[in-house]
């Protein structure tokens, strides 16, 4: 027995070294990692897993008309590692074979059928395995459990039974610890397949968020050729291929690397994988240069990955990894690429949106220009015209103040203004409505004239205007306008007071939170476009009572000193 012990150890040995081998196997080790496989793959690794069951065979060592042999390993492995179908086929092919190079053989029907189902057996047991972290401890259990299982066939089937029981005597031990030994280590070495897919994922992960990092302030300003250009140069900068490309729908934006001297970009799609991605909206990987369909002839781009750039659910481009070797894409630059181009998509459609709140706000304060304008114009001639011939000097400045407030309506481009010009817009305002009310109106100024501050434009005109013609105007008496201006360590805060008839509280959340009325725009306008350009901490902050007045805070970051 411990004749038969060590040349079982020696003949395995040189089957872990094939398993070894075929680990280091691009394809092999594709087909391992991959996470649904169809019936052709699984048929594959069936061969594989079979071919090394019939190794185990053929490095058999003879024992009293029967074979002790390494079999079971590969069959085993096949069905831990792929399932049913890869145990049960790999089961069959190395079985049969085991059962036809020995047709009359006393134990060929028990040793082919043993195969057979320890196949199966690892193949039921995959779902189990799969889950362990450490898959080699699990298998060796396993490997002994299968081998056992063997042993009672032989005993069931060969005959007679007296030879049987003889034979099982003397292979049962050494045949149970090698292969249970050999199957543990097999599991580790292909196991060492995961965790090298897990490193590389890892340095994938880091390399992504690296080129993400180094893009983001890029692609904020859209897709274009610029853009793309300066995106492309970072990829391959960062990732081993032979060529980065990014393209929109029509054309190529960027190419760098090989074929730059025929991908250019503004020209057409020059490779038909571009197309099918267009079409489907699906990644496509062309493993040679046939697939890539490349219109040049001279091209040198073999192999490639093209994944698409989507807005929502809207293909909008692609980005595109080649290779100079023909089936030189792995699964790793699968997955790097469909990374890139969900980032790139992601940052792509925040820059949109980004675009459309500029441009919402934009429209929401020509809108609010738009309401205030005709209604302000109206008052101010009807007032200018009653002091044409008692007074014409105030008239005069009166048309100057006029002509002032509108050119600053009109000419407001800038996301930032300085406050002291916000402040002239204000009191060409405050000029014309102080006319209006003569004596009835009192404006009081709390704002250092060296205050350096930027806020956005038409911010502090509409709460002016908004207590003038809600607060005061209802109001019986002498009207009094504070606005003032106070720092605190991290805001900027306006504030507009005035002793007018003041509102109710439920008036107050209607105005700020509920959609946009006629009567109070200027209120929830001004609070929706500093929300929505600097969060939800800023923007208006109103204290009201009826008949007690009204104050409006006007929060903004410190920020926007700078």
């Amino acid at each position: 027995m411990p004749a038969l012990f060590e040349s079982l150890v020696s003949r395995l040995g040189i089957i872990i070294v094939v398993a070894y081998l075929l680990s280091r196997f691009a394809p092999f080790k594709r087909l391992i990692i991959k996470k649904h496989i169809g019936l052709k793959e699984k048929l594959t690794l069936a061969g594989v897993f079979g071919l090394i069951g019939i190794l185990g065979t053929y490095f058999g060592i003879p024992v009293r008309g029967a074979i002790a042999n390494s079999r079971v390993v590969g069959v085993l492995i096949g069905g831990l590692l792929g399932g049913p179908v890869v145990g049960m086929g790999s089961g069959f092919i190395a079985g049969f074979h085991r059962w036809a190079i020995d047709i009359n053989g006393f134990t060929a029907l028990a040793c082919a059928l043993s195969t057979f189902v320890e196949g199966t057996m690892g193949g039921v047991l995959h779902r189990y395995i799969i889950k362990k972290k450490n898959k080699w401890l699990p298998a060796f259990f396993i490997c002994a459990g299968a081998e056992l299982i063997q042993m009672l066939i032989i005993l069931a089937v060969a005959k007679p039974f007296s030879d049987a029981l003889a034979l099982v005597r003397i292979i049962w031990l050494p045949m149970v610890l090698v292969n249970s030994l050999g199957t543990a280590a097999m599991m580790g070495i292909i196991q060492n397949i995961f965790l090298e897919k897990a490193r590389i994922g890892a340095h994938q992960a880091q390399l992504a968020l690296t080129i993400a990092d180094q893009t983001l302030s890029i692609l904020r300003q859209g897709l274009n050729e610029k853009t793309a250009a300066e995106t492309a140069k970072i990829i391959y900068k960062y990732i081993n291929a032979a060529a980065v490309a990014i393209t929109d729908r029509n054309k190529i934006l960027a190419h760098v690397g090989v074929g730059e001297d025929h991908h250019r970009p503004g020209l057409s799609y020059l490779t038909g994988g571009t197309s099918k991605v267009m079409a489907t909206g699906k990644y496509y990987v062309a493993q040679n240069r046939k697939a890539i369909n490349c219109s040049n002839p001279t091209c040198q781009l073999a192999s490639a990955v093209v994944v698409p750039l989507k807005e929502k659910d809207k293909v909008i481009g692609t980005l595109k990894i080649y290779q100079t070797s023909e089936n030189a894409i792995t699964s790793v630059e699968i997955e790097l690429a469909l990374g890139l181009a969900q980032m790139f998509s992601t940052q792509l459609e925040l820059a949109k949106a980004e675009h459309q709140a500029k441009l919402l706000n934009k429209a929401e304060l020509r809108a609010l220009q738009a309401q205030v304008n005709p209604h302000f114009l109206f008052n101010a001639l009807n007032t200018i015209r009653s002091l044409v011939r008692t007074d014409p000097e105030k008239a005069r400045d009166l048309l100057a103040h006029l002509a002032d407030y509108f050119r600053t309506n009109l000419q407001h481009k800038a996301d930032l203004v300085d406050l002291h010009e916000e402040i002239q817009h204000v009191k060409s305002y405050l000029a014309i409505e102080e006319a209006r009310f003569g004596d009835r109106l009192k404006v009081h100024w709390d704002i250092d004239e060296y205050t350096e501050v930027k806020l956005p434009p038409f911010i502090l005109q509409p709460i002016v205007e908004n207590a003038i013609k809600h607060g005061l105007y209802p109001k019986a008496g002498l009207g009094n306008i504070y606005i003032r201006l106070k720092e605190t360590r991290d805001k900027i805060i306006l504030i507009v007071e005035d002793n007018g008839v003041g509102m109710r509280r439920e008036d107050i959340k209607k105005y700020l939170e509920g959609p946009e009325t006629a009567k109070h725009i200027g209120i929830s306008n001004v609070n929706n476009r500093i929300k929505s350009r600097y969060g939800k901490e800023y923007g208006l902050d109103i204290s009201s009572k009826p008949n007690c007045g009204t104050k409006v805070r006007i929060m903004l970051p410190k920020e926007v000193t700078d």
